[in-house]
């Protein structure tokens, strides 16, 4: 689904432009993905996963999600640069379409300027342009308490947990959350 451009004004007094992805933006995309990655525990891999990311992996990959009726993804861009992006996903089984998954990221030089917020804004008017969607989800790493307080911002609430999920570099054991917002019909 190819989502129309959204300017918005950043807390610091910048621009943002939010908009599907287009093949203008691998590059950038690359470096956000490494770079994102290194910034933080609480992104799914590390930097040198990132390896497996191509130029031509994620044009494939912008292009089905800008030409699917179920999915869509948002890149944000400042000053031309890649600083984040969000995704929206509704689960392709019958027995599961009234879910839809959500996932975001940011850099961290962009957080706190109301970047998040807006994501996921556009997030739930996605979510809510779905007429068989009535529930979102997403997963958050324990000890992201920046993150929870923004899902909790945006409607989401503690539904589950996954114990243990993750273990960091440093041995440490952590818990995934699930969270949901339930859209009312």
């Amino acid at each position: 689904m190819v989502i129309q451009d959204i300017w918005f004004d950043l807390k610091d007094g910048r621009r943002a432009l939010l908009r599907s992805p287009r093949e203008e933006d691998i590059p950038g995309t690359l470096d956000y993905l490494v770079q994102s990655a290194g910034e933080t525990e609480f992104i799914l891999r590390y930097p040198e996963e990132c390896g497996r990311y191509t130029y031509d992996g994620e044009k494939a990959f912008f292009e089905r999600k800008n030409a699917s009726p179920t999915e869509a993804m948002l890149m944000c861009l400042v000053e031309g640069k890649v600083v984040g992006n969000c995704d929206i996903a509704v689960l392709p089984h019958i027995k599961a379409r009234h879910r839809a998954t959500v996932a975001i990221a940011l850099l961290r030089d962009y957080w706190n300027l109301g970047i998040g917020t807006r994501m996921f804004m556009e997030l739930n008017r996605i979510a809510e342009g779905f007429p068989q969607v009535t529930q979102m989800e997403l997963e958050f790493i324990e000890g992201n308490d920046r993150a929870r307080r923004l899902y909790e911002k945006s409607g989401f609430r503690i539904a589950g947990v996954h114990p243990n999920a993750f273990r960091f570099k440093d041995g440490s054991m952590h818990n995934e959350y699930l969270m949901i917002r339930e859209i009312k019909r």
